[in-house]
């Protein structure tokens, strides 16, 4: 790790997010909505504490969205009828980092604990 990295962090994923808002910037109307869209969703619910994980999640959906760009596929044949579920379903491949995530797995636990316990 150069000296410079140290104080201002990896300079590759700032890169990566770069390359990722440009392609989403290329696309066409309406898959740059859509990319818009998902992007808020995936970025506010998705792997916050993974930065590699994010890259990768957001580097895939460009991919997702210039194929069906190049391939014509409508926006709702990529996402579905409800792309909170389409969104979720992505969104569990890349680990699940996020504080939701997190706050599902601590509840699990508690309740665990609690089914556990003898009065």
């Amino acid at each position: 790790m150069a000296w410079y990295e140290k104080i201002i962090g990896d300079l590759s994923a700032k890169k990566q997010w770069r390359e990722y808002r440009r392609r989403v910037h290329d696309l066409p109307e309406p898959y740059r909505q859509a990319a818009a869209a998902l992007e808020r969703y995936l970025l506010n619910l998705g792997p916050t504490n993974d930065t590699d994980s994010l890259i990768r999640m957001v580097t895939d959906l460009a991919d997702l969205l210039e194929q069906g760009a190049a391939d014509r596929t409508p926006v709702r044949d990529l996402v579905g009828t409800d792309p909170v579920v389409f969104a979720e379903e992505f969104m569990a491949n890349y680990g699940d980092g996020s504080w939701i995530g997190r706050e599902r797995a601590r509840l699990t636990r508690a309740i665990d604990e609690a089914a556990r316990t003898r009065r």
